[in-house]
């Protein structure tokens, strides 16, 4: 499973927004766990870094789906 932090690092590459070099230790991680592979400069998803960051998106959803649904009950 992975942290929060990760998914962000995943979720800023997927928009290819820059990084702090602080967080490069990080991504050597996900590298490792095949989420991230990288070509010269720039750092990519793999298909597996795609889907961990589509089922976060997801589950994200899901999640403000019940709490908006939670919230009418309450009203």
């Amino acid at each position: 499973m992975l942290r929060d932090e990760q998914l962000s690092i995943l979720r800023d590459i997927s928009q290819s927004i820059a990084f702090a070099d602080d967080r490069h230790g990080k991504i050597g991680e996900l590298i490792a766990d095949g989420y991230v592979m990288k070509d010269g400069d720039l750092f990519e998803l793999t298909a597996k870094g795609v889907t961990a960051v589509e089922e976060h998106a997801a589950l994200g959803a899901s999640d403000a789906e019940q709490a908006s649904a939670s919230s009418d009950r309450l009203i």
